[in-house]
């Protein structure tokens, strides 16, 4: 409490936290202080001095997740790789060089000097880019710092990392609006001149994609003079027809690779909608297709898929297709737990209360929750107890449990499993309930109508089991609340739907951010997100 009172004691600087080159010096905080850290990891990578291209990026992340190492060992591995071209290497290799730096320092030095020392290294890498907004943010930033040493001199770097995480951790954005052209011409000013010492430095090297970089950068410069063009237009002219005019004139004086540079570009959307198109692929980068969870044409895809994608489609790319490691929560863990006791239970044929209960004895040592989740593990037995009673008195008989399913729907193949099936007998014949256990807190029926889990899980039941007649619904085990969801089973029409316009967006990688407080305050991604920053 005394650190975090330390950290929000002055919020006027901490709001620059959220700055995109006050947010690359937490990165590299926190990867210091956790090289298990990917998410910090890959935003080290993907920003200035480093650049590392998304497709360069999904290697490494692939290479580290086959070995089994945390994303600095796997940079190790992967400078060494065929897989990786030599561009790649050498982006990797400066990296390395840069993290053998401040893990050096970080052994003798202070959180403070550590701090500004990071922030001259990633300076001398874009000399122009911080200006008086962002040396305000690191100002901010580094009072924190200092504070929060002078009441907790004994700290070490991964505390410090975990409050700062805390204090800066991203408000939901607001609902998207046309981006007005003399902030975006700020904007592109500011980006132009960030570039422009790393480009001149380039120029004297030899370097493989030295030509590409500097085809962006006149293609940045052009879209500073397309901006001003656009503030001067006629009075009475729209800035969609303004927008026309400019583009074709800019497009005729471009060089074949500028044009392409200019035809990813998502300036013009934000101007004319708003749209954050900043999880998309710029110029700079190659398609991700080769990383797509491709089967035949389609794609394999999920329940869990498609609702990620649903609620934020960036998060979907970080999490499916760069598959970027994260740590599992405490609340994740006691949920595999609750799982994995309730599917032991019923396929080892117990019958007892003891056994239930000695099964998560043993699943909680498995897991590594330890004794600071005592509170847990004494809700867990009291669930598992209500469980016990609930089963010996309903008229359902279970017959099938974690029971898996693959079917096709269009080009995709849609898989899963049920956590448990129950058969009920009645006047009509047999009825099939789908049960999917849930340790959250429960909701309710009017919530889950629109529920996509379920429904694609009664599609799934009539397209792979044959089961004509079925019900769903959620167990809330921690509850011992069960919430039927009627009208599931009906939704076949919309579900196929979804997934096919769901399928066809992940294959044309639109992976748009799309903020929202419910979906930025669960995502483990807020460091690397562009959403997130001001």
């Amino acid at each position: 409490m005394e650190a975090r009172q330390a950290l929000e004691g002055d919020r006027a600087p901490l709001g620059g936290l959220q700055r995109a080159e006050v947010r690359d010096v937490l990165a590299w905080l926190r990867l210091l202080a956790d090289p298990q850290d990917a998410a910090a990891v890959v935003r080290a990578l993907t920003r200035p001095p480093i650049e590392l291209r998304q497709v360069d990026l999904a290697r490494v992340i692939q290479l580290s997740r086959r070995r089994k190492l945390n994303m600095i060992d796997g940079l190790r591995a992967a400078g060494e790789s065929p897989q990786v071209p030599a561009e790649g290497h050498e982006r990797i290799a400066r990296f390395l060089a840069l993290h053998t730096e401040l893990e050096t320092h970080a052994r003798s030095s202070s959180a403070a000097q550590l701090l500004s020392l990071i922030g001259e290294r990633l300076d001398a890498a874009r000399p122009l880019a911080i200006g008086d907004r962002s040396a305000d943010g690191l100002d901010g930033l580094r009072s924190a710092v200092q504070a929060y040493e002078s009441q907790r001199p004994g700290a070490t770097l991964t505390e410090l990392a975990d409050e700062l995480g805390a204090v800066a951790a991203p408000a939901p954005a607001a609902d998207a609006k046309p981006l007005d052209v003399e902030v975006a011409m700020t904007r592109v000013r500011d980006e132009l001149l960030a570039q422009v010492g790393s480009l001149g430095a380039q120029l004297g090297e030899l370097r493989l994609d030295t030509e590409l970089d500097l085809a962006h950068g006149v293609a940045r410069f052009l879209e500073l003079v397309k901006l001003s063009a656009l503030a001067q237009r006629s009075e009475g002219q729209s800035l969609e027809q303004a927008l026309a005019d400019v583009n074709a004139r800019v497009q005729a004086a471009a060089t074949p690779l500028e044009r392409e540079v200019l035809a990813s570009s998502p300036l013009d959307e934000e101007l004319l909608h708003g749209e954050l198109a900043a999880g998309r692929a710029s110029g700079d980068e190659r398609s991700l297709a080769a990383f797509l969870p491709r089967r035949g044409d389609g794609l394999a895809l999920s329940a869990s898929d498609i609702e990620t994608y649903r609620s934020c489609p960036l998060r979907y790319k970080y999490a499916r297709v760069l598959r970027i490691p994260t740590a599992q929560t405490v609340a994740q863990r006691f949920g595999i737990v609750m799982h994995q006791v309730l599917e032991r239970y019923h396929a080892d044929g117990a019958q007892t209360l003891g056994e239930l209960l000695a099964l998560l004895d043993a699943a909680w040592r498995r897991s590594g929750l330890g004794e600071q989740e005592s509170e847990l593990l004494e809700k867990g037995r009291a669930a598992l107890r209500r469980y016990h009673e609930r089963l010996a008195t309903e008229s359902s008989e279970p017959i099938w449990f974690e029971r898996g399913f693959s079917f096709s729907l269009g080009p995709h193949q849609i898989r899963g499993r049920v956590d448990r099936v129950d058969r009920i007998a009645g006047s009509d014949g047999e009825v099939f309930e789908l049960i999917d256990y849930k340790t959250s807190r429960p909701r309710s029926a009017e919530q889950l109508e629109q529920d996509v889990q379920l429904a694609l899980y009664a599609l799934a039941a009539r397209e792979a089991w044959g089961l004509a007649s079925t019900r769903e619904a959620y167990y809330y085990v921690l509850d011992d609340v069960r919430i039927s969801v009627p009208g599931a089973a009906s939704h076949a029409d919309a579900v196929t739907t979804l997934v096919m316009s769901t399928g066809e967006a992940i294959l044309a990688e639109r992976f748009d951010p799309t903020p929202s407080a419910i979906a930025c305050g669960l995502c483990d991604y807020r460091i690397i997100c562009p959403a997130a920053e001001t």
